[in-house]
């Protein structure tokens, strides 16, 4: 073979070479967009089916809870006289006996005459309120008895949508405790004890209270609600569903924003330049009693956040 011949043939070896590795490198070039793209097509076929999962849930409670939360913001916006119908079945609006206000938004205990009102802000799902209950809860009671002040509660809902912990406990969890105000007073503040209690307050990540059944026997622990056949007629019901979501429209337009929050006559009872709540005893008599004797003093400070 001549020099030339040995050359082009060289050549052509080496241009065969080249045209293979391209037919190569495009072969693989349309495997990984194969690829890429059957992954991003199951991407977007799990998060739809995640899509229609939540859609499909329809507003409804979790695991536990029986309650329609789509109806009951519907009956919640028509308010006390308004009614819904759901599958057929027309539900009213119902505020607990024992409320005042508005929708029976105003949860007002103990004596009417008291000179003073010690506003408290909470979220049942709050560790922190857990806390503040476990702590601060018989001495409050003490003092309403005594009638050093009356006490206003309102009830926050914030915790069900954090994205960390989504769930309706919050909710679910104070249309109970309406249903225990129905009862009487005393059954309210027993049972918000307890369901604050070490014993049966779940962590904030856990969606415990969505159960009813749960906070049906959490409830047996008050005497007035064990073996109430009407009590837990209106938890598994929701009858106080959209109660509980006008409580938590108040509460967001109280411009509170945190729990738990604490107010003598409408003034922020702080511990700390901070603002943190007074979360013993000692705090909360201190900041009271202050408050009380400047009050008593004729020195008006206003309302203060």
């Amino acid at each position: 073979m001549s020099k030339r011949n040995s050359q082009e043939a060289k050549r052509a070896a080496r241009e065969r070479l080249r045209a293979e590795r391209e037919k190569q490198a495009k072969r693989e070039k349309i495997r990984r967009q194969l690829v890429v793209g059957g992954s991003i097509v199951a991407v977007l076929a799990v998060a739809a089916g995640i899509g229609v999962a939540v859609s499909s849930m329809g507003g409804n409670g979790g695991e536990g809870d029986s309650s329609d939360w789509s109806a009951a913001k519907k009956l919640a916006a028509k308010g006390e006289g308004g009614s819904v119908t759901v599958d057929g079945t027309k539900q009213k609006y119902a505020a607990p006996a024992n409320t005042s206000g508005k929708n029976g938004t105003e949860i007002v205990v103990g004596d009417k005459k008291a000179k003073h009102t010690l506003g408290i802000f909470e979220d049942m799902r709050c560790p922190i309120c857990s806390t503040f209950e476990q702590s601060n809860g018989k001495v409050i009671l003490e003092d309403i008895e005594k009638g050093k002040y009356k006490a206003s509660f309102t009830f926050g809902t914030f915790l069900d949508e954090n994205p960390a912990a989504k769930g309706t406990g919050s909710k679910n969890a104070l249309s109970a405790l309406g249903a225990a105000l129905n009862v009487s007073p005393d059954a309210f503040l027993e049972y918000k004890e307890v369901l604050y209690s070490k014993e049966h307050h779940p962590e904030e990540s856990d969606d415990a209270f969505a159960d009813d059944q749960g906070l049906i026997d959490i409830a047996q622990n008050v005497k007035e609600l064990k073996g109430n056949k009407e009590f837990e007629k209106a938890v598994n019901n929701g009858t106080y569903d959209a109660w509980a979501l006008e409580i938590s429209k108040k509460f967001d337009k109280s411009g509170v924003q945190g729990t738990p929050t604490v107010k003598l006559d409408g003034t922020h009872l702080k511990a700390d330049s901070q603002g943190s709540p007074p979360m013993t005893p000692e705090q909360l008599n201190s900041l009271v009693d202050k408050e009380i004797a400047e009050s008593g003093n004729g020195k008006d400070k206003g309302k203060s956040e």
